[in-house]
Order: C-alpha cells, then sequence, then structure tokens
C-alpha cells in the first residue's frame, strides 16, 4: 500500500526493489530523475517529475541476436551521423 506522503520516486523504488527487478536511475533534465527498468522482451522509462507525476516510455521487441561488431560499429556511425548533422 503506497504511503500518501510519500513521494513518487520512492514509492516507485520500494516497488521495483520489492519485485526485485534490476533499474538504473540518471538524471537528463533539471527537473526529473529517469528510472529504466529492463524485462524480457521490454525496456520501460519513468521520467519522475519532482512535482510527483510520472511519464512512461514502453519500447516493446524481441531479444534476438541481430549482428555482432559490424553492427555496433555500423549503429555508432549511424547515430553520430545523426547528431553531427
Amino acid at each position: 500500500m503506497p504511503n500518501d506522503r510519500m513521494h513518487p520516486l520512492f514509492d516507485l523504488l520500494r516497488r521495483l526493489d520489492a519485485g526485485r527487478w534490476h533499474y538504473t536511475m540518471s538524471r537528463h533534465r533539471p527537473d526529473s530523475i529517469l528510472v529504466s527498468i529492463t524485462f524480457v522482451g521490454e525496456r520501460a522509462e519513468i521520467d519522475v517529475f519532482e512535482d510527483g507525476h510520472m511519464e512512461v516510455s514502453r519500447f516493446l521487441g524481441h531479444e534476438d541476436v541481430l549482428g555482432g561488431a559490424d553492427l555496433a560499429w555500423r549503429l555508432l556511425e549511424d547515430h553520430h551521423d545523426a547528431v553531427t548533422d
């Protein structure tokens, strides 16, 4: 049962810990903390804001191996080109 006085970030972390799910936290914006969670076949990003609201993005897909080192280098090149254009 969530604690009404608990900030939603701490409620989220408590639930993730209770479920024994692996997650990472990072900060890319001054007003939110990003919690990234990886499940089998899915990744989720939950931005938790200072005011307590959350924004969730889900990335669904398979976990097939699509290539090796050549694909890794090509991905980096493709994304580098997109940033430098």
